[in-house]
């Protein structure tokens, strides 16, 4: 007669114990599998896939697998080298970037395919960047296991489709991505003048990370005392604030970074650069592939008919709320205690209320978002979690259906389904945006 299984009483069936042997084995397999190596070579894979098809796409089909965004840069990068064009990349109608963005990509003007596809590689390995980076803050600052690090940050970003996908089309927001988080590694390591450089290269590479400069210097700042007198809090305080050495190491340096790559850029390219760079941004009216509310409204202001001295107020009206909720309200209510999660609140609103809003700015807040989902209610509450996604998307999906018929089937559907698509999207945000804000308030 066969001997009972080891750990088994006679009598006993064994069958438990395979049970229990085999739950241990998933266990391993899925412990396994949320490891570095596994994770970042499949993310790899699908960008490697993604950059094939879009070979492929483009030489088989009207409608391009490239954004027309990397056909800028690329034309930036080539006109740098070009006396006809006076060596400058703002010879390129809508170059609203960096000059250090058309120099990186001169490897795009040699000849053959592979080269002009450098780019695109670059930007997917910032990607591939900002994940490393997002795992190692999750790991060192916020306590998390690396398995649920490495978990998080693959779900939300490294194997994220329309993370590799945007990147994989030639969108610089990649290579942004990895600079903020590296600027975000060195603050909370304590990296103060390095985390100075990289915010100021960040604000000269695009604008918007400006907004986490008051974050970082409110989370910088000391605390009040317990029992603050009035002379405490509105004299002792603001001068201990004023006065720290860290704050002003930090300020000083962001400064004299952006000040030395602004100026050597303005005296290379004079005024240009200055105008396409920075002050477009101030009255742009960009109305396409827009899912802002005001997208309707910039359509109007922008026709010849409706051009007019009130366009460039209204240009710049938008501002007003999105700067005040960005970089004044959010910061100082919620960056003392979970500066990360903090700053994803703040991009969140920034994207929200911009006047322009497209596919890429989302990447601003998507590699924020795994230091503030793992803690949130749309994960504890997983109802709320899957509604929230499911409306985001549907928003978008919408959205996108009604410009595609606009842009590709030629139909009128500008107003109402255009203008209420983004309308009905951004309703959808502003409410994500309160379950995020009263997360941050109930802690």
């Amino acid at each position: 007669m066969a001997s009972p299984a080891p750990g088994t009483t006679p009598g006993t069936s064994a069958v438990p114990a395979k049970l229990a042997a085999t739950s241990e084995g998933s266990k391993k397999t899925s412990s396994s599998f949320w490891r570095p190596v596994p994770i970042f070579t499949l993310s790899f894979l699908l960008r490697f896939v993604l950059l094939l098809y879009g070979l492929y796409q483009d030489s088989t089909s009207p409608i391009k697998y490239t954004d027309i965004d990397y056909l800028v840069f690329t034309d930036a990068a080539r006109f740098t080298r070009s006396p006809s064009h006076a060596y400058s990349p703002y010879a390129r109608e809508t170059y609203r970037y960096t000059p250090l963005l058309a120099w990186l990509l001169l490897p795009t003007t040699l000849p053959g395919l592979a080269w002009f596809s450098f780019g695109k590689v670059l930007f997917a390995l910032g990607d591939l960047g900002a994940g490393w980076g997002i795992i190692q803050i999750l790991m060192r600052k916020e306590g998390m296991s690396r398995e649920r690090a490495v978990k998080f940050t693959s779900l939300i970003w490294l194997l994220n489709p329309m993370v590799a996908t945007i990147s994989t089309r030639g969108s610089s927001e990649g290579l942004l991505g990895v600079m903020v988080i590296a600027m975000l590694w060195a603050v909370v390591e304590g990296r103060t003048v390095l985390a100075g450089m990289l915010l100021g290269w960040c604000v000269h590479w695009k604008i918007y990370p400006i907004i986490y400069a008051p974050a970082i210097l409110w989370w910088m700042a000391p605390s009040l005392p317990n029992k603050p007198t009035l002379k405490s809090r509105f004299v002792d305080y603001p001068v201990s604030v004023l006065t720290n050495c860290r704050i002003l190491i930090f300020a000083l340096t962001s400064l004299a970074t952006f000040a030395f790559l602004t100026g050597s850029m303005y005296a290379i390219y004079g005024f240009p650069f200055l105008q396409h760079t920075y002050l477009h941004h101030l009255t742009r009216l960009d109305h396409r592939h827009n899912f802002s509310p005001y997208n309707p409204l910039l359509h109007l202001v922008s026709s010849p008919a409706g051009r007019s001295a009130s366009s460039a107020y209204f240009s710049s009206t938008p501002f007003l709320p999105q700067l005040l909720l960005s970089t004044v309200l959010l910061p100082l209510a919620f960056a003392k205690s979970d500066l990360p999660g903090t700053m994803f609140a703040q991009t969140f609103a920034f994207v929200t209320f911009n006047k322009v809003c497209t596919s890429q700015y989302f990447m601003w807040y998507i590699v924020l978002l795994p230091f503030y989902l793992p803690k949130s209610s749309l994960v504890k509450r997983p109802g709320l979690g899957v509604t929230a996604c499911v409306l985001w998307v549907a928003a978008q999906a919408l959205w996108l259906q009604q410009g595609f018929e606009l842009e590709f089937m030629g139909k009128q559907t500008f107003w109402p389904g255009l203008g209420m698509a983004g309308l009905g999207f951004f309703v959808v945000n502003v409410w994500i945006l309160g379950v995020v804000v009263g997360d941050f308030a109930g802690k």
